[in-house]
């Protein structure tokens, strides 16, 4: 009785599995995937580029003379105007100097008018009046010459700008040319990017360059800079070691919140056109390579290669791999194999495109 209630179970057992088995098998085999075409049109991508940004006008400021530098009249990260004096070396030797050389200038003056007088009443020849002229005139140079130095003393803003780190405080002996300060005029702001050389002839030789050169900026705390960018200069050489060339960007900077020397990225947007576009979800990664599954005409599943030009929203750019002829797996990818032969759904990639986030992953 035992044995006979063991071998009716193993049949019920036997039964429902093969029924299940059979159904799944059914299931599997009304299984429909999703595939389309990769679509060719003009668009255009918005590309980034690690940048630096530099003040319009960036220089060093110096002492110009040796000497005790006396007063400091201005403080670190200052807005200072043009002309507004920064800095004041001793000037007492300048000074005599100074008055040295007037009083130079004052005899050879003299001396000048004296032998004009003889040389009128022909007593002097008119080469010794020569001199004497000569001589006033070198006395005036002096005069001049000391006038500049002393000068030099008193350090000014040469144009409106932020003055950064003082290297040298009061009292400090400063020898001729030692740097006091740097100084910023942020008004504009330079901005350098490396552009790869595939990317700058492509941006050469587009139509729509113009447009091209209006670029934006993204800051380091990844929000957007206030104002645009004009893209105004490209350097004459390549990089050797690299590859790039650098492009100048120059943005307004009236808020006076970008600095000297901060990191962002440039955002360029980049036309193409006659692009193959085909959903980032029809890809799949392999050791840092990109793949798609292409449908034969045999319905045979295919794993191919693909090469990515640049991205969009939810969309690749393919630069080789692909044609608008190929059939490509837009869903399941997880569930086929290479090799496999499979049931398939044709959707035209115009209505993919519009529907594309609604696709399940």
């Amino acid at each position: 009785m035992k044995s006979k209630m063991l071998l009716i179970t193993g049949l019920c057992a036997l039964f429902i599995y093969t029924s299940c088995e059979s159904k799944k098998e059914k299931k599997e085999k009304d299984v429909a995937f999703l595939i389309t075409n990769p679509i060719k049109l003009d668009t255009t991508i918005t590309k980034d580029y690690v940048c630096q940004i530099h003040a319009v006008r960036h220089i060093e400021v110096r002492a110009l003379e040796k000497g005790y530098l006396k007063e400091i009249f201005v403080d670190e990260g200052q807005f200072v105007k043009k002309g507004q004096k920064m800095f004041n070396i001793m000037p007492n030797i300048y000074q005599a100097e100074l008055q040295k050389s007037k009083a130079e200038e004052q005899a050879a003056n003299i001396e000048y008018q004296n032998t004009k007088l003889l040389s009128d009443s022909n007593v002097v020849s008119k080469n010794e009046l020569s001199m004497a002229q000569a001589n006033l005139e070198k006395a005036r140079a002096e005069v001049a010459l000391a006038q500049t130095h002393l000068g030099f003393t008193d350090i000014r803003a040469p144009f409106d700008g932020i003055m950064d780190h003082l290297e040298a405080r009061e009292g400090s002996l400063l020898d001729e040319g030692e740097l006091l300060t740097t100084l910023s005029d942020n008004s504009k702001m330079w901005v350098y990017f490396n552009v790869p050389e595939s990317e700058y002839l492509d941006y050469i030789i587009s139509k729509n360059k113009e447009d091209s050169k209006n670029v934006s900026l993204l800051m380091a705390n990844n929000k957007p800079f206030l104002h645009d960018g004009i893209v105004e200069t490209i350097e004459g050489e390549f990089n050797n070691e690299t590859g790039n060339i650098a492009f100048r960007a120059t943005f307004p900077n009236p808020e006076g919140i970008l600095r000297h020397g901060e990191t962002g990225s440039i955002l360029m947007k980049v036309p193409y056109k006659d692009a193959i576009i085909i959903p980032q979800k029809a890809t799949f990664e392999i050791l840092d390579k990109k793949y798609v599954f292409v449908i034969g005409n045999d319905n045979v599943v295919k794993q191919r290669e693909i090469t990515i030009k640049g991205e969009l929203p939810n969309l690749f750019i393919i630069e080789k791999g692909l044609s608008v002829t190929d059939k490509v797996l837009l869903e399941g990818i997880r569930m086929v194999k290479n090799g496999e032969k499979i049931q398939t759904k044709f959707e035209k990639p115009e209505s993919v495109l519009q529907h594309l986030d609604m696709y399940a992953e």
